[in-house]
C-alpha cells in the first residue's frame, strides 16, 4: 500500500490556490497525513527588480510579513479542521524551494494548482506547477482551480 505521510501545499494564497485546499485537507484526513503549508515569496515574480524602491532588504521583509500574516489567516480560516500541519513562508524561487523543501521534509506527495498568480486562464497548465512536476521526486497532484465548483 502506498503511504502518503507527508502532502506538501504549495500555496500563493490567491483563491485559484485556496480552490485546492479541499483536496490537501481530504487526503490528508484518508491517509492521516501531515500537510505542509509552504509560501515561496518571489519578489522578481512581478518584476521587483525593475521598479524603483528605496531597499530590496526592506521590501523584502515586508512582502515576507504580508506573507506571514496571510499564512496566519488561512490556517485559522481553513484549517482547523486539519489537527496536523506545519507551515513555512520562504523567499526565492517558487519552483526551487518548492523541491529543496520536498527533500528536506521526507514528503511523499505535492497537491497543486495548476494555475496561481501568475497563470493565465488560456494557459494549460502554469509554469511553476508544470516545472515542479518536471522535477519533483515524488508524485505530483495538480488541480485545475477553474474547473472546481
Amino acid at each position: 500500500m502506498v503511504k502518503v505521510e507527508r502532502i506538501l501545499f504549495p500555496c500563493d494564497f490567491t483563491d485559484n490556490s485556496l480552490k485546492v485546499l479541499p483536496y490537501v485537507l481530504s487526503l490528508a484526513e484518508k491517509y492521516n497525513s501531515e500537510v505542509y503549508l509552504l509560501y515561496v515569496d518571489d519578489l522578481y515574480a512581478w518584476g521587483g527588480n525593475f521598479i524603483p524602491h528605496p531597499s530590496l532588504t526592506a521590501l523584502q521583509k515586508e512582502s515576507l510579513e504580508a506573507a506571514r500574516k496571510a499564512m496566519d489567516r488561512v490556517c485559522e480560516e481553513r484549517l482547523q479542521g486539519c489537527p496536523n500541519f506545519q507551515r513555512k513562508v520562504v523567499s526565492g524561487d517558487p519552483v526551487s524551494e518548492i523541491v529543496k523543501e520536498i527533500e528536506a521534509e521526507g514528503i511523499n506527495m505535492v497537491v497543486m494548482g495548476t494555475h496561481g498568480r501568475r497563470g493565465l486562464e488560456e494557459r494549460i497548465f502554469g509554469s511553476v506547477a508544470e516545472n515542479v512536476v518536471k522535477k519533483s521526486p515524488v508524485p505530483v497532484l495538480v488541480i485545475n482551480p477553474h474547473k472546481v465548483k
